[in-house]
């Protein structure tokens, strides 16, 4: 467990000094708003799906605490190139290991992605962290379909 906790740490602090895919990019042509009235923290994510509905690019910016920005930064990273359905998959997986001892991993999410997303299903341990990993999960959702605002409240 404590390996575990050094590792979240460890991941969530090299995505917080190097964020991936921390800007807005020209050409998406789906966007939402994400807020976290608790702790302030805000998200745009931005989505360039193509006429298969494949994710060619996907980028956030906004501000946040540790936690949302490298969840953010992790999120970018692993639906880049994924299907509108596996990212929906991926969105049920990481809301399921954030919020449950027992999650149910959804079908098509690969061994690979599921040890990187373990990582940050640590904030289940801290309540009141688990709105703030997930923040730009549920943006990202709303984005897809077609919602400009989101909150965790």
């Amino acid at each position: 467990m404590d390996d575990l906790r050094e590792l979240y740490q460890e991941v969530i602090l090299e995505h917080v000094k190097n964020p991936r895919n921390k800007r807005t990019p020209a050409d998406a042509n789906r966007h939402a708003h994400g807020n976290n009235p608790m702790c302030g923290d805000a998200v745009v994510v931005h989505l360039k799906v193509n006429g298969q509905g494949v994710i060619e690019d996907v980028a956030f910016d906004g501000k946040g605490c540790a936690i949302s920005v490298a969840s953010a930064s992790l999120m970018t990273e692993e639906l880049m190139g994924k299907t509108q359905d596996e990212a929906k998959a991926l969105f049920d997986t990481f809301q399921e290991m954030c919020t449950k001892d027992d999650a149910t991993v959804s079908a098509g999410v690969d061994e690979d992605t599921l040890d990187r997303m373990k990582v940050l299903a640590g904030v289940r341990e801290f309540p009141m962290r688990v709105k703030c990993a997930t923040l730009a999960w549920h943006t990202m959702n709303a984005a897809m379909a077609g919602t400009d605002n989101v909150t965790t409240d």
